[in-house]
């Protein structure tokens, strides 16, 4: 009982926090994300490759990561090698970008990603565990992280991802899937899938504007 009291206070100061970070505007936020993709031309057998490759990258990190939470929250034997596979997404986002941006800020991308998951792994144990401070701090490292990953894409492609768009695509990305987790760990389970959808259909607009901006700055690269 006391344990299960642990968790829920620091449940609730996930909640509290995400809540009051994001202000339920995930529709506004998002909408100018998608005004590129809503007035694109008639594409390419190879622009359309881009698109699909990046939004399967993209899907595959919000799944895994769901995958993640649920193992972890549950202590499932699955775990580790969910994480492992969770992981290798971030390599495989890394690739994908290194044809245009080349072998160093592919990889730096990489490591940047895998500080992403690696943080949002601390914070789902020191929820469990009930540590608020740790919670805390781990959910501080997250958002920088969050904002090293924006000004990074931003400073490869600053005219179709400008900074202060990319951060705040970032920050929504992190409140769904952080009220997800809370969601999942608090036995919410039903709130916990309806977050998902909206993580996934937020980060499809995401891999949207990604392939919008590598398209208009490459465009003798992907006809």
């Amino acid at each position: 009982m006391k344990n299960k009291m642990r968790l829920l206070i620091a449940v609730g100061l996930l909640t509290t926090v995400s809540a009051s970070a994001i202000s339920g505007q995930y529709s506004s936020q998002s909408s100018s994300y998608r005004t590129m993709h809503h007035m694109r031309r008639t594409m390419t057998a190879r622009q359309h490759e881009v698109y699909d490759a990046m939004r399967k990258l993209w899907e595959d990190h919000v799944t895994w990561t769901r995958l993640f939470i649920v193992s972890a929250a549950g202590d499932l034997p699955d775990k580790q090698a969910t994480t492992t596979r969770l992981l290798q997404n971030q390599a495989d986002i890394g690739d994908a970008v290194k044809p245009f941006y080349g072998e160093a800020a592919g990889n730096k991308l990489t490591g940047l990603l895998r500080d992403h998951i690696l943080i949002a792994a601390d914070i789902v144990t020191a929820a469990k565990g009930g540590n608020m401070d740790a919670v805390g701090r781990a959910k501080s490292r997250w958002f920088s992280n969050a904002d090293q990953i924006a000004d990074f894409l931003s400073g490869a492609n600053p005219t179709n991802w400008p900074r202060s768009e990319m951060r705040t695509m970032m920050h929504e990305h992190l409140n769904l899937t952080m009220e997800e987790a809370v969601a999942e760990l608090h036995g919410d389970y039903g709130l916990s899938v309806r977050k998902y959808d909206q993580v996934h259909k937020q980060i499809l607009s995401m891999a949207d504007m990604l392939s919008d901006g590598i398209i208009s700055q490459f465009p003798n690269k992907v006809r």
